[in-house]
């Protein structure tokens, strides 16, 4: 157990939400590729690709993309969701997941989230099937898998489709089989900065679909059927190409590849290093008047993206206070999320209200996400530790 220390003072450094833990072998990496003279989509992409497939190890087809966002929409646009079609997914989601579905003149139909997890269950989807339901985006909270088979048997038995937004979920486990690798039709993971491993911005879409990978690998570049990379890297004349969709610009560059192809090989050692972080906080804040996040099942495993935590009735400050606390002590904390429900565009044009969403509601209410990186010491995780329960006790 990480021992408390004495609440810093307003001089002490600041303690950031979250940080990127860049080495000198990503700064090496971004240097040759930027001697290579290729810096847009090409072999360092191609070299990110093959290396995610690999350690997912479960013969699936990779295409990276500029964002997880960009990801989840050629995976839609790819599966044939368009307008007139319904998409369920969580409130409880950053607004990404929703407006995708949005791109493409298809309706998102937001359920509320399961109280211990905060992920989407499979009794939330059933009672939110229509006629109109098309496929399902399941988001993995935290880093914590939903509990995929159920969801997997219901979908199949009433034929929708399933996308897993995995951007919190590298590396995730559920029973013993990384997300990525389940019985979904696709899997979106995100490289943004706070991310488990991070490239900047970027993303990569996984699936054992050829046909939908080869239509995603085509519209991230403009619907052009050629690959732009071997067009200009022919010894021969290869000037022709023709545009058979209209397609995206949505591709990853090596640059960022370059850096994504680092911090792969990290990964394991990252998740190592939140898994302690995640042990620390569990072990310090322990009696304090929170609802800590829940480890995951046997079997299955944490990616511990990110530590968000809830305030019972016993505390003695309300969610906004406890924040205004914390950053007086010079420690930054994150809310995650303000439920899309809440926010002006999906409650006007979804016409939802507060009391559609019971649990998300009062978990928004009582939420704050503590620091965890990487980079974080744990002399940084025993002040946040001592400052929470100063304010708590």
């Amino acid at each position: 157990m990480i021992e408390p220390t004495v609440a810093p003072t307003d001089v002490s450094p600041f303690l950031p939400f979250a940080l990127p833990d860049i080495g000198d072998e990503e700064i090496a990496e971004v240097v040759a590729c930027l001697r290579s003279g290729w810096v847009t989509t090409g072999p360092k992409t191609r070299q990110f690709e093959q290396e995610f497939a690999a350690f997912l190890d479960a013969g699936v087809e990779t295409v990276s993309v500029n964002s997880a966002t960009a990801g989840l929409h050629l995976a839609l646009e790819a599966l044939g969701i368009g307008p007139g079609d319904e998409v369920i997914l969580p409130t409880m989601t950053f607004t990404a997941t929703a407006e995708v579905v949005r791109y493409l003149g298809a309706q998102p139909v937001l359920v509320d989230v399961e109280p211990d997890t905060l992920n989407l269950g499979a009794p939330a989807i059933d009672a939110a099937i229509t006629p109109r339901t098309k496929a399902v985006i399941v988001v993995h909270y935290a880093g914590l898998a939903c509990d995929m088979d159920p969801i997997l048997a219901l979908a199949a038995a009433h034929g929708l489709r399933v996308i897993e937004d995995a951007a919190h979920a590298l590396p995730t486990l559920y029973k013993s089989r990384l997300i990525g690798t389940l019985g979904s039709d696709v899997t979106v993971f995100s490289f943004y900065a706070n991310k488990t491993m991070t490239t900047g911005e970027g993303g990569m879409v996984v699936t054992r679909d050829a046909a939908l990978a080869a239509r995603v690998r085509m519209m991230r570049i403009h619907g052009i059927r050629q690959d732009a990379f071997a067009r200009y890297t022919s010894t021969t004349p290869a000037w022709f190409y023709e545009v058979v969709a209209a397609g995206f610009k949505y591709n990853l560059t090596d640059i960022a590849a370059a850096i994504g192809v680092q911090q792969l090989r990290k990964l394991d050692r990252f998740l190592l290093r939140r898994r302690q972080l995640a042990r620390g906080y569990a072990e310090g804040l322990a009696g304090l008047p929170l609802r800590l996040p829940p480890d995951a099942p046997p079997g299955s495993s944490h990616a511990w993206h990110l530590f968000p935590v809830r305030l019972t009735g016993a505390a003695p400050l309300d969610r906004d206070g406890v924040i205004a606390a914390l950053s007086r002590q010079r420690i930054g904390t994150s809310v995650h999320f303000i439920p899309l429900h809440r926010h002006p565009y999906w409650r006007e044009t979804c016409r939802l209200s507060p009391a559609q969403f019971p649990v998300a509601e009062a978990s928004y209410h009582a939420m704050l996400t503590l620091p965890l990186y990487t980079k974080m010491s744990d002399a940084d995780q025993a002040r946040v530790i001592a400052a929470v329960r100063a304010t708590l006790s």
